[in-house]
């Protein structure tokens, strides 16, 4: 890999994406290994975009494909088509793709048919769930890349069980988290998110609160589940204020189905999207986060946040087994009864997952300079 001359492309289509590519572009380019990247525009909001590839000290892609928004099926392919001329085996060494987003999937499978390598990073997770998107992705990527990069040991044990070869499989952990490490001094103070966004007097005189995130469209599609788990989350802000940054699906659907949710008077406190370092501060700080994001059940675990995550299963066991998360589903009563545990609980001394050390970017760079060494 990474053949003298050629450069690796390295995708991103998504903000995760953005924050899981940071520290390997940093890694690369201190190892002086050539990159180029390139922004297949999956998300499509150009000011958050930008403000993102800013605090997390991205360079500008080379490309941006400005693909944005659109069924699966017909983003996938449109990625496809325009990233076709991208990938050139005279003039690209590898594609490396990160996570498992439709992006991902599409570049990986462009750079398959034409003979260039596939590098996967955040390879081998899985919920064992196919109704989502994600995990259909997250398999196939798998199935084509010729090195895997693994965050956890569950992941590693994923892909033998699928039959890839051990010798691509590497278990180098989590760059989420090299990320987190690295931003962490310049996360945002929630006084400071407080005064930018107006909502100091509906905080507690502590600035004590509960975070709350909400975006799969599994619980935000269907009118009688948002209006369930709002309301159930409405019921936890009678004894702590919920701060909620709303995803923009989620806020067109709430409008549509549960406006009461977004009055001034709310016991949840509704913001626009964040950005990275206001996201931080908000996880750093929280007495609990209840998401159905993949991304912050890592970084809670990371902070030694007490996590509820909204879904029946998840991708990232490790955060369960040795983390802080706990699967609540979506049942009321057991959020609340878990959200009344989680708040009682006295924080302790957070044990950090194997090689979630802030060094993941470093060890897939030494990787990826030693298989081109051997190839010389």
């Amino acid at each position: 890999m990474n053949r003298k001359g050629k450069p690796l492309l390295c995708v991103v289509g998504t903000r995760p994406n953005f924050i899981k590519m940071a520290p390997l572009i940093r890694a690369f380019d201190s190892r002086g290994i050539d990159r180029r990247l390139v922004h297949t525009g999956q998300h499509y909001d150009h000011e958050m975009d930008a403000r993102f590839f800013c605090e997390l000290g991205l360079p500008h892609p080379e490309v941006n494909l400005g693909v944005g928004s659109g069924s699966h099926a017909k983003q996938t392919a449109e990625i496809m088509e325009k990233v076709d001329s991208l990938i050139d085996p005279e003039e690209i060494d590898a594609v490396l793709v990160v996570g498992d987003v439709n992006s991902s999937l599409a570049c990986a499978l462009v750079a398959a048919k034409k003979g260039v390598g596939v590098i996967h990073v955040e390879a081998g997770l899985r919920s064992f769930d196919r109704s989502m998107p994600e995990e259909v992705n997250r398999v196939l990527i798998d199935q084509i890349s010729d090195v895997l990069f693994a965050t956890e040991r569950d992941a590693v044990e994923n892909l033998k069980r699928e039959g890839i070869p051990s010798e691509r499989v590497y278990f180098v952990g989590n760059v989420m988290i090299d990320s987190l490490c690295y931003h962490l001094s310049s996360a945002v103070h929630i006084s400071e998110i407080a005064i930018r966004y107006g909502i100091e007097r509906r905080l507690s005189h502590n600035k004590e609160y509960v975070l709350f995130t909400l975006h799969r469209p599994a619980n935000v599609d269907n009118p009688q589940r948002l209006s369930s788990l709002v309301s159930t989350i409405e019921k936890i802000g009678e004894t702590y204020p919920v701060i909620f940054p709303t995803h923009p699906r989620t806020r067109e659907n709430l409008q549509r189905f549960y406006p009461d949710a977004l009055r001034a008077d709310s016991r949840i406190i509704t913001i626009p999207p964040v950005g990275y370092l206001e996201m931080l501060g908000l996880l750093k700080d929280a007495k609990m986060v209840l998401t159905d994001s993949g991304g912050i059940q890592e970084e809670t675990t990371a902070l030694g946040v007490p996590c509820l995550t909204l879904r029946e299963n998840t991708e990232r066991p490790v955060t369960v087994s040795e983390g802080t998360n706990r699967l609540v589903g979506v049942d009321p009563s057991r959020i609340l009864e878990a959200a009344k545990q989680a708040l009682a609980v006295v924080p302790c001394e957070r044990k950090m997952p194997e090689l979630w050390d802030g060094k993941s970017a470093l060890r897939i760079a030494d990787i990826l300079l030693s298989l081109r060494n051997r190839q010389r």
